[in-house]
This record gives structure tokens, sequence and C-alpha cells, in this order.
């Protein structure tokens, strides 16, 4: 285990260094002090950027669009946003796991701060049935599903709308270290497309897609923006929580991302139980590099158990039952052997490329193209 973090060799790509810190915790600290703008420069930036929104989005009746979930991040988000005086077009993502208290918060936030409001609603069994293929697949990133369409969707309202500020609650200071060997590419549509063919029973048809070159000529060709406003504020999540709940009415809900059913019964029992990972020492291991909680506080919090009995059982029942999974095939998807999401088709080979290729839009200085930072 790291000495200074609690990352251990769960992530089995880690690495220490002499003094026994692992190469997460040097990451970190990169990105930080690239990325994060605290105090009276990061107010005069989030200002420079409010006003660059405001400017390019006179006379349309949104300026920018923000993702909203119902969590901590995305809420205070849309918190920063109305205080900078934006007037942006607040997404839902609905793919049909809902907890009832991250609906009452968005209800909350659209309302206390007096937003406009749009929801897709995902096609559910295409949904489910991408789902049930990613279990059948057997890889670590089931999420990649969510998150993929959630931020495809946006980009394509974005486009329809040609509003080009997407407002994100992405952040460092509480998601700045995640091992690679626990995700998946996002925009990997290549690797959905080809496990949804193989284990799959529908044609996808309403699922919202966008492929890494999309993304590039949007970010890097078209001038869309995606602003993690989180990196310009002083972001401790334990005051923002209070914020939210003082100001807006918003409630907690748990742990990290619980905000979903799935993705909490995907986090506290199909992660851990079937690929040895619990995110927590992820999350909490991001709080320490961030100053928000010391190395003896995370190590307390793992000891407490992911679940209680019954609200494993709770969760368990209505997600097998609304994946229409009975236990006995549930526990066959579990015993799979474990894969990788490059046993399948995929288009990593295009990431180097395009890493490259963006480098070099930011370097031209020449060029005339927006980069989108």
């Amino acid at each position: 285990m790291c000495t200074r973090c609690i990352m251990d060799t769960t992530d089995s790509e880690i690495v220490f260094d002499d003094s026994g810190i692992c190469n997460h915790c040097r990451r970190y600290d990169e990105i930080a002090a690239r990325k994060l703008f605290n105090g009276q420069v990061g107010e005069r930036k989030l200002q420079e950027i409010a006003a660059v929104i405001k400017t390019e989005g006179k006379g349309r009746e949104y300026d920018s669009i923000i993702g909203l979930s119902g969590g901590v991040d995305s809420s205070f988000t849309a918190y920063h946003a109305w205080r900078m005086g934006l007037r942006p077009l607040v997404v839902h993502f609905d793919n049909g796991w809902n907890s009832e208290v991250s609906v009452r918060n968005i209800e909350k936030v659209v309302r206390k701060l007096g937003f406009d409001l749009h929801t897709y609603v995902i096609d559910w069994e295409e949904f489910k049935d991408l789902q049930l293929s990613f279990l059948k697949a057997s890889v670590i990133d089931i999420e990649m599903l969510t998150d993929h369409a959630m931020m495809a969707a946006m980009f394509n309202l974005a486009r329809e709308r040609k509003i080009r500020h997407i407002l994100s609650g992405t952040n460092v200071v509480t998601e700045g270290i995640m091992p690679r060997s626990w995700l998946y590419s996002k925009w990997d549509i290549k690797n959905i497309k080809g496990i949804q063919k193989q284990f799959g029973n529908v044609r996808l048809k309403e699922f919202p897609t966008c492929g890494l070159i999309t993304m590039l000529v949007l970010q890097h060709l078209r001038g869309y923006h995606y602003v993690e406003i989180l990196n310009y504020v002083d972001y401790n999540k334990k005051e923002a929580i209070e914020i939210l709940r003082n100001q807006l009415g918003w409630q907690t809900y748990g742990g990290k991302h619980h905000e979903s059913i799935f993705t909490k019964f995907y986090q506290n029992y199909i992660l851990p139980a079937k690929f040895g990972v619990d995110k927590r020492r992820a999350h909490l291991s991001t709080l320490i590099c961030s100053g928000q909680m010391t190395r003896a506080q995370a190590l307390e919090e793992m000891n407490i158990p992911l679940y209680n009995e019954e609200d494993f059982s709770r969760d368990k029942a209505y997600v097998l039952k609304k994946l229409s999974l009975d236990e006995e095939e549930f526990e066959d998807l579990m015993c799979l052997p474990i894969k990788s999401h490059t046993d399948y088709p995929n288009s990593q080979w295009l990431l180097p490329v395009l890493a490259a290729i963006r480098e070099f839009i930011k370097r031209d200085g020449s060029s005339g193209i927006r980069s989108s930072g």
C-alpha cells in the first residue's frame, strides 16, 4: 500500500517509488498543478470563462449546457453556474436507474436556481440489453455504457441547439485518482457495438453515440468546450454538501455516484465480488491528496462494509428483477472468466494517434484552431 494514500496492489499496474509513494499520488500532483486554480486566481479565471460564455450565448435561449445527475458534483456545478449568472439548459440523462433521492435533488436544484430542465430518457429495452451484453462479456467497465450515452447525448444536444459550452462536474480534488485498469475508454463506440453484436439480442437504434474522432473534431476543430467549473473554485466536498443542503434543500444519498441504484450495486458488489476492486480506495485516496481527509480517516472508512445486509438484499432483488435475471442466471454471469475490453472489437489503436493530433493542435498557435483546453 502507498505510504501517502491508500492505493494498493489491487491495482495491478501500481508502481511505488523509493519512498513508497505510488504513481497515482505523483500523477495527482501533476494534474492538480496544471488544472487547479484556487482562491482569487480561480475566481478571476471563472469570471473570464463566464464572460466568454455570456458573449457567445448572447441572443440565444441558453448559453451553456449542464448535465445533472442529482449528485454532489453536478449539483454544485449547477449552483456555480447560477452564481456566475449563466443561462444553462440543464440536461438529465435518465437511464432507468435513478434513486428517489436523486430525482428529488434534480427537481430542487432546477426549481431553486430557476433553470430549465431537459430530461433525456433512454430506450430502456435497448439499454437493458446492452447492460446484459456487458455482463455476458465479463468486462469491468459496465458503467461505460451510461457514461458514453450521457456525454454523447449532451454533445448531440449541444450541436442541435448550437450551444458550444458544456459545463461538467468532473474535477480533480474528488476524482483525480482512478487506475486505468479499473476503467475503459468511454468514447470507444466500436467496443460497445462489438460487444453488443456478439452478446446482444436487439439492434441499437436509439442509443446515443459519439466516437473518438467525432469528439476530437467537435472539441478541437468546431470549438465545443468542455468546462470543468469545479477546478476553478475551492471545492471541498463536505462544505459543498452543506451549501447545497442549506440553499437548495438538497439531500445526501450515500456514497459517490450512489444517486444511481445500478451504480451503487455495481460499485458495492459486482466490482469487489468479481473483479476484486473497491473504488473507495481511489475516491478516498483522492481526498487524501487534496487535503480533505487524512490517511487514518480513509483507512477507518475502508473498514466499514460496503453494504449492510438489508440494503444489499433490497438492491440485489431490484437489479435482478429490472434486468429480468433470476439468482442462478446472475451467479452464472458473476462466475464467468474475466475478460478485457480489448478482447473484443475496439479502437484503442486510435488513442495515441488522436493524442498526438490533439497536442499538435494545441501547439499550433498560427492555425486559428480553438482548443477546448
